[in-house]
């Protein structure tokens, strides 16, 4: 709905009357309803018959502002079910309310992002308290300062912190970070590390000088990564990579990209994102003892608030005084302080523990709803805090994720599902009577078509 309805009609609305005494106020005339001959001629705030994803295609170009939660990344690419959820009005624990009134347990976690639940009443409050400060100024916020030196004290390679809005801006700073130290342009890649040109490797509208610069390797195959090194040559500046795709690497592979750089002057970059402050609060590099030279942060950080920071060794980060890495609100309070509620409770409780074990219950859960349907041709996969449900066929993957939503619960076609602490033992219960449920409608649509 239009905002002038709300606030007047518009930048020439009268102002109240400045005295004590108020007239009566005359009586205005109605605005003549405005009709269209079809809705789809209804701009979408006053298309009453237009669902929400309808709405949202109407203006947004793909239909939704982050890629994955697009209806076709959501349920599928031949979807036409308006019961699917789009959009929400609430969330809490690992509960959301979709616009229709539907509740549902999730399991994407806000793809992650949501480590300790929706909504978390500490994380919360501290937010709260930020904003009515005064979110930001012509100053820097002294959380800022505080999470620096917090993050260098949990994270082994964080020497240096460098604080950003987004896991693309983190990794686009790193290898902008590696390449001025260096003084080199190739970069060695494995994993997903955001839209930004650099990382794009097919993308339309970007150039192929830029796309050059960046070589992919296959995920934990060291021949392959010994070959892009030897045809990189001097030319190497960076080594970056995901240390868990679907499962976690192999030490091996790690610590041969460590040798490799080292042996050839170039910087290792961990892109943090996921596993940051959910495998280990210090990050994958805690857990296999690996230290890279830079590494990325962000989602379960600040647990759904935006906030990503990029860590490293001094030498490394310093470089950021010869190139230029800013954003306007990479010092903005309400996520600072978020990020700094998280990392208190990642000091009172063992969170990536609790983590790890409700991750085992959740694939337990769907482990014995597989074996009790009888379906075949899945699989759950990769590590506890993360994994995914392995399947034969896209197709079955789509149709069973459909009747898990009509189930009640959200689930990510592909890589991940995602742990909370919030999923607790009723939210367990009711997540596998849904996913059984939703295996059972399965079997039948497959002995049906």
């Amino acid at each position: 709905m239009a905002f002038s309805r709300f606030f007047g009609r518009g930048r020439d609305a009268a102002p109240p009357p400045s005295d004590e005494t108020t007239a009566e106020p005359e009586a205005e005339e109605a605005l003549p309803e405005r009709t269209y001959e079809t809705d789809e001629e209804a701009p979408p705030e006053d298309a009453d018959h237009r669902s929400w994803r309808e709405r949202a295609e109407a203006l947004l170009p793909t239909g939704a502002s982050t890629g994955s939660k697009r209806f076709a990344a959501l349920w599928g690419e031949d979807g036409d079910d308006d019961a699917l959820p789009t959009h929400f009005v609430s969330a809490s624990g690992c509960r959301i309310v979709a616009v229709h009134g539907k509740s549902y347990l999730d399991c994407t976690m806000a793809l992650g992002s949501v480590a300790l639940g929706y909504g978390e009443p500490r994380v919360s409050r501290a937010v709260v308290d930020a904003v009515a400060e005064g979110s930001v100024s012509a100053l820097s916020s002294w959380r800022e300062v505080e999470l620096a030196e917090r993050l260098h004290t949990l994270i082994p390679c964080a020497e240096r912190v460098q604080l950003l809005k987004t896991g693309a801006e983190a990794t686009s700073a790193a290898v902008r970070l590696a390449r001025t130290y260096t003084g080199r342009d190739r970069v060695i890649a494995s994993g997903y590390f955001g839209w930004h040109d650099w990382a794009a490797e097919t993308a339309e509208g970007v150039t192929a000088a830029v796309r050059g610069d960046t070589v992919r390797v296959p995920f934990d195959d060291i021949p392959a990564l010994e070959r892009a090194v030897a045809e990189a040559g001097a030319g190497l500046a960076a080594i970056i990579l995901e240390p868990v795709v679907e499962r976690a690497a192999s030490d091996a592979w790690l610590r041969r990209a460590r040798e490799l750089c080292d042996a050839g002057g170039a910087a290792l970059i961990f892109d943090e994102i996921k596993t940051g402050f959910r495998v280990a609060p210090g990050g994958y590099q805690e857990r296999c003892g690996i230290t890279p030279d830079l590494a990325t942060f962000g989602k379960a950080l600040a647990n759904g608030f935006p906030l990503a920071a990029v860590v490293g060794h001094a030498a490394l980060m310093d470089a950021a005084r010869r190139t230029w890495i800013s954003s306007t609100l990479a010092s903005e309070s309400s996520a600072l302080a978020a990020a700094l509620a998280v990392l208190d409770w990642h000091e009172e409780a063992d969170i990536c523990g609790t983590l790890a074990e409700t991750g085992r219950e959740l694939r337990a859960v769907f482990d014995r709803a597989i074996d009790a349907a009888g379906v075949t041709g899945v699989t759950t996969q990769g590590i506890d805090p993360m994994f995914l449900l392995a399947w034969d066929d896209p197709a079955r993957e789509t149709y069973f994720v459909r009747a898990a939503a009509h189930a009640g619960v959200i689930l990510k076609r592909g890589a991940y599902n995602f742990a909370a602490v919030a999923h607790d033992e009723e939210a367990l219960r009711e997540i596998e009577a849904s996913a059984s449920d939703a295996l059972v409608a399965l079997a039948e649509w497959e002995r049906t078509r």
